[in-house]
Order: C-alpha cells, then sequence, then structure tokens
C-alpha cells in the first residue's frame, strides 16, 4: 500500500471516530436544554433543590476512554489529542480496571485450589471462566499499556509512567511465581489456544518472517532498478554505481521493516532513540572501522580508480576486483587476492596504470663505441614500425641518450593502447637483439681486462678474461 494511502486512511479513520463521538454529545446537549425551557415551576423548584448538593466531578478525559470493550484500535486513536494531565487520569483509571480484573483472576484462581485441596476436580465451566477472565484481562492490559506509551511519548510524570509500567510487570511476575506446576501448564495451554495469545503472537511471528523475506526479494529488485538508473548516468564510475544501489538495498529493508511493525502496532519511535544511543557508542568503539569508511567514502566520491583498473597502492599492485566501505580487495598478476583497509589506500599514493587509453613504453639499448650509431639508429626505427601494436600518433622517439662507460645508450619510446603495454615490451626487446645480431651490431656487456707486468723482463701482458665480473 501507498504510503500517501497509509497516512490518508488512519486520517479519515480518525475524522470518522471523531464524529461518531461529537454527534452524541451534540445531542445529547440539545435535549438537556430543551425539557429545561419547558420545565414547570414545581420541577424548577425541584432541579434547584437538587442544585443545591454536590455534584460528582466529572472525569478529566473524555468520556467513554475508560470502556473495557473499546477497540484497541479506536482508543489509540482517541488518544492522539489528549494532554499529559488527561493521559494521567485516564491511565489511573485503566490501572484501577487492570486491578479489579486481577481481583477476579485471583478470586477464581482461589476457588479452583480450595475444590482441588478438597480432592475433587474442578469444573470445566470454572477453569473456563479463569480462561475467560485472564483474557479479559489481557485486553485491558493491551489497552493500559497504550495509554501509558501514549503518556510517555508526551512528556508525562516519569515517575508516574515507572510506577503504572512497574505494576503491570509486578503484577505478570508475581502472579506466574505462585503459581504451581499444574496450574502453569494450564495457563500455557490455554495461552496458546487463545486468539489473542498464542494465534496472534504465531500470526505476527509469520507475518513478520514473510515481510522479511518479501522485503528482501524487493530489496533486490529495488538494488537493480537502482543500478540500471545510476549506469545510465555519464561520468559515474562502476564503484559509486555499486554504492548508491546498495544503499537502495538497505534503506528499502529497514524502511519496510518499520512499516511493518507500525502495522503490527508496534511502536517505533524508541527504536530511533536506540539507533542514536548505539552509533553514539559505536563511534568509539570502531573508531578504525570509521576512518576506513570515510577513506571508502572518498574513494567513491573521488574516484582515483575503478573496477578492473590495475593500480599500485600501500606497496601493492594488482587488479582492482572490488572496493567496498571499508576495504578494497586486489587481485596480483599471481592471482594473489589481498584486501587492504581503505584507510592505507586513501593515505598512501595511488598508481593507476590502466586510467588512461594510451601508454608509452620505455626501453633503453646500448651498443658498442666501435658500431655505427647511424646504423644502429635505422635498425631501432625500423623495428619498432614494423610491430602491429606501435601507436604511428604519438609517434615515437628513438634517440642516443648517453655515452656510457661502456657503452652508446639509445632510448626508445613507442606509444601503445594500454592492454597493448607488456606485450610491445617484451616483443620489442627481442627484436631488437635479434635484429642487431643480424647487423652485427653488438650489445657491450660488462667485462674485465687484467694487466700482468713482468719486472724481470720489463714486459707487460693484456689479459681479457672470457667471463664477465
Amino acid at each position: 500500500m501507498p504510503l500517501r494511502v497509509r497516512i490518508l486512511v488512519p486520517s479519515l479513520m480518525f475524522v470518522l471516530l471523531a464524529a461518531l463521538w461529537l454527534v452524541p454529545v451534540a445531542v445529547a446537549a440539545q435535549q438537556a436544554e430543551a425539557p429545561a425551557a419547558e420545565t414547570p415551576a414545581a420541577e424548577a423548584s425541584e432541579s434547584a433543590a437538587a442544585s443545591d448538593a454536590p455534584a460528582e466531578e466529572p472525569p478529566a478525559y473524555p468520556p467513554g476512554l475508560d470502556a473495557v470493550d473499546i477497540p484497541l484500535e479506536e482508543l489509540q486513536l482517541r488518544l492522539v489529542p489528549l494532554t499529559a494531565d488527561e493521559l494521567a487520569a485516564l491511565a489511573v483509571a485503566w490501572q484501577g480496571l487492570a486491578r479489579d480484573a486481577t481481583q477476579a483472576v485471583v478470586d477464581t484462581q482461589l476457588e479452583i485450589r480450595a475444590i482441588r485441596a478438597e480432592g475433587d476436580t474442578a469444573p470445566d465451566a470454572l477453569r473456563d471462566q479463569r480462561v475467560a477472565l485472564t483474557e479479559d484481562r489481557s485486553r485491558i492490559f493491551e489497552r493500559f499499556a497504550a495509554v501509558v506509551s501514549s503518556l510517555d511519548g508526551k512528556g508525562g510524570d516519569p515517575d508516574l509512567v515507572e510506577s503504572l509500567r512497574g505494576y503491570r510487570s509486578a503484577i505478570a511476575i508475581e502472579e506466574t511465581s505462585r503459581m504451581n506446576l499444574r496450574e502453569l501448564a494450564e495457563v500455557a495451554a490455554a495461552w496458546l489456544i487463545s486468539p489473542e495469545g498464542g494465534i496472534q503472537l504465531l500470526f505476527r511471528v509469520t507475518v513478520v518472517v514473510a515481510a522479511i523475506l518479501g522485503l528482501f526479494v524487493v530489496a533486490r529488485l529495488v538494488r537493480g532498478w537502482a543500478r540500471r538508473i545510476f549506469g545510465r548516468i555519464p561520468n559515474l564510475s562502476q564503484l559509486l554505481t555499486g554504492f548508491l544501489a546498495m544503499a537502495a538495498y538497505w534503506l528499502t529493508i529497514a524502511f519496510g521493516l518499520m512499516i511493518v511493525l507500525a502495522m503490527l502496532g508496534v511502536n517505533v519511535t524508541p527504536l530511533f532513540a536506540l539507533v542514536g544511543g548505539a552509533a553514539f557508542i559505536m563511534a568509539f568503539a570502531l573508531q578504525d572501522t570509521l576512518s576506513n569508511l570515510a577513506a571508502g567514502l572518498m574513494i567513491i566520491i573521488n574516484r582515483p580508480f575503478d573496477e578492473g583498473d590495475y593500480v599500485t597502492v600501500a606497496g601493492v599492485g594488482g587488479t582492482v576486483r572490488n572496493v567496498s566501505v571499508v576495504s578494497t580487495t586486489v587481485t596480483t598478476p599471481d592471482n594473489q587476492v589481498i584486501v587492504i583497509p581503505n584507510s592505507k589506500v586513501w593515505g598512501d599514493i595511488i598508481t593507476n596504470v590502466t586510467a588512461s587509453e594510451t601508454r608509452r613504453v620505455d626501453l633503453s639499448f646500448g651498443i658498442s663505441y666501435d658500431d655505427s650509431i647511424e646504423e644502429a639508429q635505422a635498425v631501432l626505427e625500423e623495428v619498432v614500425r614494423a610491430h602491429p601494436a606501435v601507436l604511428s600518433d604519438p609517434a615515437p622517439v628513438v634517440r642516443v641518450h648517453a655515452l656510457g662507460s661502456s657503452s652508446v645508450d639509445f632510448i626508445v619510446r613507442p606509444w601503445t593502447r594500454a592492454e597493448d603495454y607488456w606485450t610491445v615490451y617484451w616483443d620489442l626487446t627481442r627484436q631488437v637483439k635479434e635484429a642487431f645480431d643480424a647487423r652485427g651490431i653488438s650489445i657491450p656487456y660488462p667485462h674485465t681486462e687484467m694487466v700482468v707486468r713482468d719486472k724481470d723482463k720489463d714486459k707487460v701482458a693484456f689479459a681479457r678474461p672470457d667471463s664477465t665480473s
């Protein structure tokens, strides 16, 4: 049922009930005024004499609210306009009704015990009477609790509210503690088959379980719908889309549970206070988790990377698999799954390798001082141009970079698509070595020259080992 209809139906019920209550009062007032105008002198004197007698003080709350047979829904609705003082008087009246009902239950229980003490079996009619009296008292206690809850919600005297609630709890505890095993079994059996006892509880539990299962189904549908809607928004990352879809999922469950509990007559107002107090305590107990939560929100909002990107964060390089509000899951190239707290991710340097569509491959090759620089550069340019994954725009760069201690160093910097980076890197490394070998261009490697001096012959011998040092 839509929320607007849920609000409108109680409002219409309230107006209807108020009208049903006000119309008899107005009619009674008109009937009281009409005879007064036509009263003879004798009746007028009797009325004057009766007026001298002390009149009974009317109750401090509207009449009819202390009727035992008043429906609970009607009572709850008619409690809405009452003030704290009116509710206090009404609560005391219902406490008296609860006391009388409890006295009737106790009297019947004592009568049953007296019959059993004489060795006889209590008549079924008497046991049924006790069950009926107990059910009547339960209905009174239910309405009594509704009045006390309304009094508490409107700022009634805390001591009075505590006293009224304590009275109800004390009756239940004392009565149960003074029952023997047989009486407890009879009361439990009667409660289980009672329409306002076990059957009602079973109905409510069934409704709650079915509602929770239905809410999860509806929440999944809402999450899928939200993911599709947010996915159509341009420049919205997958991380933020997933976060908003998950937020819609849990909000649907939370509001749905509140609606179901409210329909079952549960006062959900204290739940907000409970959640607020629990959140205040958890804020101190979960400081590290909250820092991860804040960092996760910053990652989702600022989008330094997205799912599927290859990143280097917190000293770990890998592909981002998933980002939650507290952690980031990264898969390394050797298929290790690493979970990193978001506070470490956001507090460290983030390198997103695949954020751009193209990347530059940085390679360095050295040739011997005895080889031709022009020929070597031509070979390098030919090899780079021949590779199909190398982009022509931007143009690759092939230049003499440095004159090393044993080689002339070239830098080779072609551009390629991000997904072809390692293919180009490995292919060019092999192809340049093969092309240099085919052209007779040597690639120097570290070596050591040994000088041996013969003092007697004054000769110098040079030895160049074949192995590197």
